[in-house]
């Protein structure tokens, strides 16, 4: 039997602590350290962890983000990010996974856009059988919707709903999903765009296993076939005219949490390897020196770099999670804290040669999965341009030329 086997269901025996106690920071240890044990296994065989996912559901964590009127713990950024930091160093596709989770579940309810009962359909879920939820966006040929244009899944108008068909990519958590937020567009004359709700097991649905990356690779982020799926009327939870300008979906308060979420998954890599690369450095004795590599002066200061680049992220975190960034500046916290992360492994890579890219030692995979905070949503032109154009923008305050 594979390590995912087993999924999450109902019948597993919740206990919830809080948040904030010591108990509760005892089990983020205990799952950090379980994680890690079967990490290697799941990056080598890009197998989706359904067994990490169980373990979260178990202790309520699926539903951290839930209100506690729904039966969820209402976490706070804070808390949040102590979670997942901690899954991160465990094993970081299963953090990802539990960060849109967490992003789908902070602003649900908030969300008038949707049939009250279809929102609380969805917390209660979680909260009872660990169902998971995460967006389906990204398309062949349009990309990423953070670049602009309409996407090519159409919704076509049938008595009591809709008939949906289309292609999404990069469909992360698929294999344990439940709910599918489908973003797609009407056939009426003069489309309306938006988010059609789909359970996972409605008739019509195929999963194309095409996940096959260089880091990140048990997220199970296949493509995803829509075959004419009837979609029930209200389930068109947050549509509208095309020609209508957009607001970003996220709210200043959703950028924030998914720049420190996404965040805290590449430092908790950076920190893992950071934790490998000490342990190797004080084991290894090389026979022309006779002692501990720990013991030469070039790599403690080469852990006193990544220490101090590490402290950056954990500053720049606890700012951002206790709510002392301004809201535009959310998206630079994300580009500092993954560059940061990077720059930690790479600079013990670089440091200790061949070793660190041998598919033995976990700084190798480690280095692999931290790659991969480049590719995620908003990335680093962007964030940098919206920043230019927004200084640019400002009155200026020097010197005349």
């Amino acid at each position: 039997m594979s390590l995912s086997s087993v999924q999450p269901s109902s019948s597993v025996s919740r206990r919830v602590l809080d948040p904030d106690s010591s108990e509760f920071a005892d089990l983020l240890q205990q799952l950090r350290e379980e994680f890690a044990a079967t990490a290697a296994h799941y990056d080598r065989h890009s197998e989706f962890p359904h067994a990490n996912l169980q373990r979260l559901h178990q202790h309520g964590l699926l539903a951290l983000t839930v209100p506690r009127s729904l039966g969820g713990s209402e976490a706070t950024l804070a808390q949040a990010r102590r979670v997942i930091g901690a899954v991160a160093q465990g094993e970081p596709s299963t953090a990802l996974v539990l960060v849109m989770q967490y992003l789908q579940h902070t602003r649900l309810q908030q969300n008038t856009a949707w049939p009250l009962h279809l929102r609380q359909r969805v917390a209660r879920e979680a909260v009872q059988e660990g169902a998971l939820i995460n967006a389906l966006r990204v398309e062949p040929d349009l990309g990423t919707p953070a670049r602009g244009g309409l996407p090519a899944t159409l919704a076509r108008r049938v008595e009591g709903g809709w008939r949906l068909s289309g292609r999404k990519i990069y469909s992360t958590g698929i294999p344990g999903l439940t709910w599918l937020a489908v973003w797609a567009r009407s056939d009426d004359a003069e489309p309306q765009v938006g988010t059609w709700l789909v359970h996972r097991d409605s008739p019509g649905i195929r999963v194309e296993e095409t996940w096959d990356h260089l880091g990140m690779r048990a997220t199970g982020s296949h493509d995803v076939i829509f075959d004419d799926v009837f979609v029930p009327q209200e389930q068109a939870v947050d549509i509208q005219p095309a020609d209508v300008p957009r607001p970003s979906e996220l709210d200043s308060k959703g950028v924030l949490w998914l720049a420190v979420l996404l965040s805290a998954i590449y430092d908790g890599v950076a920190r893992a390897a950071r934790d490998w690369l000490l342990g190797w450095l004080a084991q290894r004795v090389p026979a022309n020196l006779g002692a501990q590599l720990s013991s030469l002066p070039r790599f403690q200061e080469l852990i006193g770099r990544i220490d101090a680049l590490l402290l950056n992220n954990r500053v720049l975190l606890d700012a951002a999670a206790e709510g002392r960034i301004a809201p535009g500046e959310a998206t630079q916290i994300k580009y500092l804290v993954t560059s940061n992360a990077i720059s930690a492994v790479e600079l013990g890579i670089e440091a200790i040669g061949n070793p660190g890219l041998a598919r033995g030692n976990p700084i190798e995979r480690h280095y692999r999965d931290v790659l991969c905070s480049r590719i995620h949503t908003p990335q680093n032109d962007a964030i940098l341009g919206a920043v230019g154009r927004a200084a640019f923008a400002l009155p200026s305050r020097g010197a005349q030329v």
